[in-house]
């Protein structure tokens, strides 16, 4: 039995961070900052923009899809035949800001995208944390 080809993976990232979802967001939306835990951006939290991530091996064709300042960010992630959804949820906590990130959108034939993905989240996530550390 093959599964429907409409079954998709989600790769999905929370953690607990001890900053406000302001500073947090900075870090999800300047593209000065993004650069930093992530890639080379023309990224602008405008409903609709498009834009580029840009890594040594290769780029990443986005589209901004939903922008709710300090709690929603969701932008399409297009690369190497992925066509996939990334969404950003901040929710304020006692301690700081709750982040989760989920990806969605892998096809059961995308293995290698997907390990890439729960691999590389992991580590973006350590950056946005260095990154919020360092705001003033």
């Amino acid at each position: 039995m093959s599964e429907p080809a409409t079954e998709t993976l989600s790769v999905i990232v929370e953690r607990e961070i001890a900053y406000a979802p302001e500073k947090i967001w900075r870090a999800l939306t300047q593209p000065h900052l993004i650069a930093e835990w992530l890639m080379n951006n023309d990224f602008q939290p405008v409903m609709d923009h498009r834009f580029n991530l840009r890594g040594d091996w290769g780029a990443v064709d986005c589209q901004v899809t939903a922008v709710e300042p300090n709690k929603t960010l969701a932008y399409t992630w297009a690369a190497m035949g992925l066509e996939s959804v990334v969404t950003w949820t901040l929710t304020p906590t006692s301690t700081g800001t709750h982040l989760r990130m989920e990806q969605s959108g892998f096809r059961p034939d995308q293995q290698q995208a997907y390990q890439g993905a729960k691999f590389g989240w992991r580590k973006f996530f350590a950056g946005i944390e260095r990154v919020v550390g360092g705001l003033s």
